[in-house]
């Protein structure tokens, strides 16, 4: 895990020049200020504006881009797809107060920056956990939610191990691994679960067994109303690459669209 995450910077610098160079202008990529940390992202397409965040030890190009589905969104909606701090061509703090909660005002930040009142917010994995807690902290901001890969986050059940040490006690910690620690620091109780009255998708691979026990499992049982769709042989790593999996956004987008 520690070889392939010395090569992530690069695959997201290499991931942006390519998608862009195949979108021509339709694609800009731009960056802002939050907090005293730049936070790099971009925005494709015109329409009722849609949020991407993207998974643990990813980017937006590489969550979001390649795969094809912020193309698919921006046929129909303005898609701004950020790169989480810690990851991508954002900036990487090594301080831990820089992440936990910081991860979910980026969000507002980023809608500000952009003059956005309301968005549809779509997560994957780690963005799908700074989704369900955006809907819970921020709901006038919203106009739907998408939980990919993910369900509900509860206390104690992110291991921490899951990250590895590095960086516990280093001040020249790992951004990545101090970003994963800090998603524990997001975790929901079941009242503030069943209060959220924006309407949410969970969309998962059926191989995706992990997640499906951990996380997908318990929320059923808590929120019965949200449809849970299942997406054919992606686990969690392919989920993002089944044709399917993007038609559901854009179908839950569609059908929560003003």
């Amino acid at each position: 895990m520690a070889r392939f995450r010395n090569f992530l910077p690069l695959l997201a610098i290499l991931a942006y020049p390519a998608f862009a160079a195949a979108q021509g202008d339709k694609l800009a990529i731009r960056s802002f200020d939050s907090n005293g940390v730049k936070i790099a992202y971009f925005v494709q397409g015109k329409g009722e504006p849609v949020v991407l965040i993207h998974g643990w030890l990813a980017s937006a190009g590489l969550n979001w881009a390649l795969p094809g589905i912020s193309g698919q969104l921006a046929k129909t909606n303005q898609v701004i797809a950020l790169d989480v701090r810690g990851h991508g061509l954002s900036d990487k703090p090594t301080r831990d107060d820089a992440y936990g909660p910081e991860l979910v005002e980026d969000i507002v930040r980023l809608l500000d920056d952009n003059k956005i009142k309301k968005a549809h917010i779509v997560g994957y994995s780690m963005g799908g956990i700074i989704t369900a807690n955006f809907l819970v902290k921020h709901p006038d901001r919203c106009l739907s939610g998408t939980l990919g890969g993910m369900g509900w986050l509860k206390n104690g059940s992110l291991p921490e191990a899951f990250f590895g040490a590095i960086g516990k006690d280093n001040p020249k910690a790992d951004a990545m691994a101090l970003c994963g620690r800090s998603l524990a620091r997001l975790a929901l109780t079941e009242k503030e679960i069943k209060a959220i009255k924006v309407p949410v998708a969970v969309i998962v691979g059926d191989k995706d067994d992990v997640i499906m026990k951990l996380y997908v499992d318990p929320l059923r049982e808590v929120r019965k109303d949200w449809p849970i769709v299942e997406i054919k042989d992606g686990d969690h790593i392919t989920c993002i690459l089944r044709p399917q999996f993007r038609d559901e956004i854009a179908a839950w987008i569609k059908k929560n669209s003003k």
